[in-house]
């Protein structure tokens, strides 16, 4: 059955303050800011070959060989303000979000012609919510999304014939929303359970609230129950103390990552581990307080990042960044993050999502025409990287 805490929190609102999705596009990067526990990469400048590997990265990081990733065209063209790409696995197809619209289409990779195969009858749409993130089964039976309606944000799951979608049913509602920091990306783990980012909804408090579900990672069974394994019996939330993630992705070790916006100060690439605590709002950035996890990387000052969707290819986390208009890319072995590397640095405007698309390439997703970017005569786009290991 769906989870729903929809009468415990109602919709909010918030005025911005430094809104995930809100902050001014093309705006300059600040070249050589400091990263901790890493040292940045200023990604003003192109970063084609791998940067230098720090000191303070660990030996096993830095010594290992780095994949080179090259952009090899577009493979789909004129989006409108498109938020998630997922590729149908064993497929030359995919399913697109699209954020204002409410529209979800389906892309046949080999002309990059889209057709529109659904549409959110019941969609709100205000500053970042809209029509958010996509999951498939690996056997592409069930699509499941992410968006947001009158009394809060929602997911809900589609039959897909590999045609057209069918009537949607409840999953999980009464997520908080709100104009700014509603999260949005959703993920089918190693262990076929749905996980799904939210944003603390403007409400900082609400993220170190077990009983809410703003500012979590939410972990449920693909028709909405709550796995008896979870953390905290009975309720859906995976972790806690986060502001706005919108980026999930698992690695080959079955490891959970979490890419998430800060406000101010630091943006945040986490290591997910169940009921652990990342901090916010208590905490931005790196803590040496035992009762929180600190990121595996962070970027500062957040203008460098901005981090949205991510995705695990070639031994690396790569990390779609909105105002940092780069393709950041973080090397890892096991539990442990490298430096982060910037790669195609204002080349292709703000980067919503990056998806893998094949044992070396990865999709990624432009976000220019929803009033924040600048965009060419083609964007909105799927740009097409081939990644190579030396």
């Amino acid at each position: 059955m769906a989870t729903s805490f929809a009468s415990f929190f109602p919709p909010r609102s918030l005025s911005t303050d430094r809104a995930a999705d809100s902050r001014s596009a093309r705006t300059p990067i600040r070249v050589g800011a400091a990263l901790v526990g890493v040292l940045l990469v200023g990604s003003a400048c192109s970063t084609e070959s791998p940067a230098p590997q720090s000191p303070e990265a660990t030996s096993s990081v830095a010594e290992q060989s780095i994949a080179v990733p090259t952009e090899t065209g577009a493979i789909a063209q004129n989006l409108a303000a498109p938020w998630s790409v997922v590729p149908l696995k064993g497929a030359q197809q995919a399913l697109i979000s699209e954020r204002d619209s409410g529209r979800i289409l389906l892309l046949d990779v080999a002309s990059g012609d889209t057709e529109q195969v659904g549409q959110v009858s019941d969609l709100e749409t205000a500053g970042e919510g809209g029509l958010m993130g996509l999951a498939v089964t690996a056997n592409n039976k069930k699509l499941f999304a992410m968006y947001t309606a009158a009394d809060g944000n929602k997911v809900v799951a589609y039959d897909w014939s590999g045609q057209e979608l069918g009537t949607p049913t409840d999953v999980i509602t009464g997520i908080p929303r709100a104009q700014f920091h509603d999260g949005g990306r959703l993920a089918i783990g190693p262990d076929s359970l749905l996980y799904v980012a939210t944003g603390d909804a403007g409400t900082p408090d609400a993220a170190q609230d077990k009983d809410s579900l703003a500012g979590k990672i939410l972990r449920v069974e693909l028709n909405g129950d709550v796995p008896a394994d979870n953390p905290f019996s009975g309720s859906p939330v995976y972790s806690l103390g986060h502001r706005n993630v919108q980026g999930l992705t698992f690695d080959d070790d079955q490891n959970l990552w979490a890419s998430e916006f800060g406000e101010s100060d630091f943006d945040e690439l986490n290591l997910i581990t169940a009921g652990s605590n990342y901090g916010w709002p208590i905490h931005e950035g790196p803590s040496d307080d035992p009762d929180f996890v600190s990121p595996k990387a962070s970027w500062s000052p957040t203008a460098t990042s901005s981090p949205s969707g991510i995705a695990f290819l070639s031994g690396s986390i790569w990390v779609a960044a909105l105002r940092g208009e780069t393709l950041w890319q973080v090397p890892i072995d096991g539990t442990e993050a490298g430096e982060p590397i910037a790669r195609f640095a204002e080349e292709f405007g703000r980067l919503r999502d990056v998806a893998t698309a094949g044992d070396d390439e990865l999709w990624v997703l432009t976000n220019n025409t929803d009033t924040r970017g600048t965009p060419s005569a083609q964007d909105d786009q799927i740009l097409g990287v081939q990644v190579t290991t030396g």
